[in-house]
């Protein structure tokens, strides 16, 4: 069967939602059931988002500014209840996207569909998740558009970060959560960054049910290949606690030199094994699994030392936040972690708030239950429970983004491009001819909120663009005329983002003019003028382009304060 289509027999034994929770008959052991209230259930899958919130909060100030080293205590900033209210991450906002495929399409979705909907995101992406969204809007379908082939960024931390939904809906039910990593985790990573996932959504889902981090670690471990790197990486962990049960920074020094310093365990590194950035998903699940083992339950301590081991120092404390919150319910939160979370505050570019996200994973949840054959009953007290049956995890056969499998040629249909809006980019037609009247815009991409600003940096009327993709610049056109006899300027006045940079590309009839970057080290105050000689072409009718071409793909909008053809 081909993957490409849905998720078969050759990866897993079930489709999500066709069999349920492995599709193998359980053994007399195995038909042990598990039980929880809903009601339970509800409020421990609360705390689980909390605590991812709370996670990426505390640490978001620190993110990648601590490369290979242990960040000072005195460089962790102070709690503060207004941290709650992330709703700008991709810690999360990524989630929210697969809940809302799960909640139309429902648990026999197929990778393809789970794909176009990723594809038509619009909050800003990086690493695997960029580059796979941006495989996805260029036509290579799922699992491709994961595979190291053509995602260099495939054991990047991208699925781990955003796989909590998938054990937050799957209590006591790891092959949910390793199926949906099949399903949402290879549209933009494998191998290792697949695995890192599935991890995390095993540990999720075993929390609801225990309170052990050893227990609920090595819950994770079996919902992965144990050939694989990453599962050594964490045996590794697990194995150093144990002799190191009161010297976090002993096993973090020995985490650090085999999976940071070693070349030979970072083979599929996006930044090249010897970078001091190190966005590996296994060393980034080694500092989760830090804050877990020696975080001892306290809430505080599991988030501040995942901080401190650096790196990727948001994403993983909101891991291992989420992972302890779960253990410990909403009603048993610290109310310092409650007490300014906004109600009614939207995740990015998603039709979520709070509470609205709550009731779609109880629906979803009630939904896994059942495909599991479990049951939803009631009790002589009137309290719902769900009664769920005890399944072995079967986890993903071994892949390594070093040695790849061969790519499967995966493409979507032309019909299905249609589906894909965002692959032609955003629709800034009105914006443009408000600006500069004649012009037409294409592959404008969604990031960084494209449109006409009333002023930016100093300047009245600003248009704003993005690259679509990291190979696919964002191009103004407009034919015109030239008068004959006469020297013809196209003046231009452009800006770029206080963070980043993007290279001018100015074309007529195909012929490059001109190509500078617009930059801090190019403009002054964040602009500058450029004006390109269009004599040569002086009597003939001439189409011009206009390119916001990508540099390093960090903040790479174009500012246009003007754009204008002046004849003397």
């Amino acid at each position: 069967m081909n993957r490409s289509l849905v998720l078969g027999v050759a990866v897993i034994p079930v489709l999500i939602g066709a069999v349920g929770c492995g599709g193998v008959r359980a053994s007399r052991q195995d038909a042990r059931r598990r039980e929880i209230s809903v009601a339970d259930y509800v409020d421990k899958m609360k705390a689980g988002w909390i605590g991812q919130m709370a996670g990426v909060g505390w640490g978001g100030p620190t993110e990648f500014r601590f490369k290979g080293v242990i960040i000072p205590e005195d460089q962790i900033p102070q709690w503060q209840p207004n941290m709650i209210n992330q709703f700008q991450q991709d810690d999360i906002y990524v989630e929210m996207t697969f809940l809302r495929t799960l909640e139309v399409h429902g648990f026999g979705v197929s990778i393809r569909q789970a794909g176009i909907d990723f594809a038509n995101s619009g909050y800003p992406l990086w690493h695997a998740n960029k580059a796979g969204r941006d495989n996805l809007r260029a036509g290579i379908a799922p699992p491709d558009s994961g595979h190291p082939k053509f995602n260099s960024h495939a054991d990047d931390i991208d699925y781990q970060i955003e796989a909590d939904f998938a054990g937050l809906i799957a209590p006591g039910m790891p092959n949910v959560a390793i199926q949906l990593g099949e399903v949402f985790g290879r549209l933009m990573n494998d191998g290792d960054g697949l695995y890192g996932g599935q991890f995390v959504g095993g540990m999720y889902a075993e929390a609801f049910f225990e309170t052990d981090m050893v227990k609920i670690v090595e819950a994770g471990l079996r919902c992965i290949p144990r050939e694989s790197l990453y599962h050594q990486c964490i045996s590794d962990v697990l194995q150093w606690h144990a002799k190191y049960p009161d010297d976090w920074a002993k096993t973090w020094q020995l985490i650090n030199e085999k999976y940071h310093l070693n070349a030979a365990n970072r083979r599929f590194s996006c930044s090249g094994p010897q970078d001091e950035f190190n966005i590996d998903a296994k060393i980034n699940g080694a500092y989760i699994v830090m804050g877990l083992l020696y975080g001892q339950g306290d809430p505080d301590k599991t988030i501040v030392i995942a901080t401190r081991c650096g790196q990727d120092s948001d994403c993983n404390p909101s891991n291992a936040a989420g992972i302890l919150f779960t253990t410990m319910g909403f009603k048993a939160l610290p109310e310092k972690f409650t007490s300014a979370l906004d109600p009614s505050g939207k995740f990015s570019h998603t039709p979520y708030n709070f509470p609205t996200l709550v009731r779609v994973c109880e629906k979803l949840a009630r939904q896994a239950v059942v495909n599991c054959g479990g049951k939803i009953t009631v009790d002589d007290r009137g309290t719902e429970r769900f009664l769920i049956p005890r399944s072995k995890p079967s986890p993903t056969p071994l892949e390594q983004c070093w040695d790849p499998k061969p790519a499967m040629g995966s493409r979507y249909t032309e019909e299905e491009m249609a589906q894909i809006t965002a692959a032609s980019g955003v629709d800034l037609s009105d914006a443009v001819e408000k600006f500069a009247p004649g012009w037409k815009i294409a592959k404008c991409g969604p990031d960084m909120d494209p449109g006409l600003r009333e002023e930016m940096r100093g300047r009245q009327n600003v248009l704003l663009t993005h690259p679509l993709s990291q190979t696919v610049g964002c191009v103004l056109t407009k034919t015109v005329s030239l008068p004959p006899n006469a020297k013809s300027v196209l003046k231009l006045e452009v800006g770029h983002d206080a963070r980043g940079d993007w290279d001018l590309i100015v074309r007529a009839d195909g012929q490059q003019l001109i190509r500078k970057t617009i930059g801090p080290d190019t403009t002054t105050l964040g602009w500058t003028e450029v004006d390109v000689d269009l004599s040569k072409f002086a009597g003939k009718r001439v189409k011009l382009e206009l390119v916001n071409e990508p540099t390093e793909w960090r903040y790479e909008a174009a500012l246009w304060s003007k754009i204008a053809i002046v004849s003397e």
